[in-house]
């Protein structure tokens, strides 16, 4: 194993998979890659998206239709169904998650105020999660990710991974989308341009 590269598994939880409130496709199909995956990485990092349960982001909150847009002081923010609130069944791992190993899992969006996409910045672009230096201090230098789903949490994870000097590569097959509105194409002409790299699980 490569000590300087580790694996970001990013938002594997019944949320975001079929059944749940914010159900990415198939987001269940990728478990068993990824669990493959994990055992090629001495070093892997999980993340869960970790909301109080009146969180800003949820539409709920604000009598207002799920997918629909408000106005904060970081800029738009999506209005979102009801998901992945904190110390329920649908916010926990995925029960078929399967890497004993995971050296660190970083919870995200549990500000009140200000969601988080990312795995390194809040929404609001400036409140660090931590994990840039968890990354460094091990000395990774390389990050690979997969998870749910590229065009949101992946996409915003991997450009500040490239922010933040790690050389960052996606493991296509081990990811799913939403695909709002064209927000898959959308993100890849962003990752492109910011230096994410593709691979196909095959060639690691």
């Amino acid at each position: 194993m490569q000590k300087n590269r580790a694996l970001l598994v990013i938002d594997l939880q019944p949320d975001f998979c079929p059944g749940g409130p914010l159900a990415v496709p198939g987001g269940d199909e990728i478990l068993p890659l990824i669990n493959q995956l994990a055992a090629k990485f001495e070093t892997v990092v999980l993340t869960q998206d970790w909301h109080p349960a009146d969180h800003i982001s949820f539409a709920a909150n604000h009598s207002a239709p799920a997918f629909g847009t408000i106005s904060l002081p970081y800029g738009d923010q999506v209005l979102w169904p009801t998901h992945c609130v904190m110390n329920t069944p649908g916010a926990a791992l995925h029960p078929k998650l399967d890497i004993p190993h995971a050296c660190a899992i970083i919870r995200k969006g549990s500000h009140r105020d200000v969601d988080s996409y990312s795995a390194f910045l809040e929404a609001d672009r400036t409140t660090k999660t931590g994990l840039n230096g968890f990354l460094s201090a091990r000395g990774i230098t390389e990050l690979y990710l997969c998870g749910l789903a590229t065009d949101f949490c992946i996409a915003w994870s991997a450009e500040d991974s490239c922010s933040f000097g790690f050389r960052t590569t996606i493991i296509e097959e081990a990811c799913r989308a939403i695909d709002m509105a064209g927000s898959l194409d959308a993100a890849w002409t962003r990752l492109t341009a910011a230096g994410v790299e593709r691979i196909s699980a095959k060639d690691l």
